[in-house]
């Protein structure tokens, strides 16, 4: 009887020696690329949420320079930024706008802005990665022209 095995005998030899080695390899990996994945979700929902945050800054920004007097401007910005915040589907934990009217005290003809800031507060404590934060604070700002010929109270 010859000692020597065909290719076929040798594979099947290798194949069952390491087959132990694939469940390993399995069992360290696995996690590894849970994390991965875990940490991608994480990344794209707080830059989706950094887009709409912007847009809510630039759409209350907007919507405060129509108005004619500051306490209408701060309403209308707080409600639009609401708005589109609601339509981006964001859920901030905590928000808040705050509006810079002092242009509207300006006389007619000169140059005025209103600048709009939005925080808001993200929840990531639901993905459930560990060394993840559990929320995170999302800030823009925007500035938009007054009508310089347009009546102000």
């Amino acid at each position: 009887m010859s000692n020597r095995r065909t290719y076929g005998e040798r594979l099947a030899y290798t194949l069952r020696r390491d087959r132990g080695s694939y469940a390993l390899e399995t069992a360290v990996l696995a996690p590894v690329m849970i994390g991965l994945l875990l940490l991608m979700v994480a990344f794209g929902r707080v830059t989706d949420a950094d887009g709409a945050v912007d847009a809510a800054a630039r759409a209350a920004a907007r919507a405060a320079s129509l108005e004619r007097d500051a306490s209408s401007a701060q309403a209308e910005a707080q409600a639009a930024a609401n708005r589109s915040l609601e339509g981006e589907g964001i859920t901030c934990r905590t928000s808040s706008v705050v509006v810079d009217t002092t242009g509207y005290a300006l006389d007619l003809g000169v140059e005025a802005n209103v600048t709009a800031t939005i925080a808001c507060t993200a929840n990531l404590s639901d993905i459930g990665l560990p060394g993840l934060p559990g929320s995170k604070t999302l800030t823009a700002s925007w500035t938009s022209p007054i009508d310089s010929y347009r009546g102000r109270n």
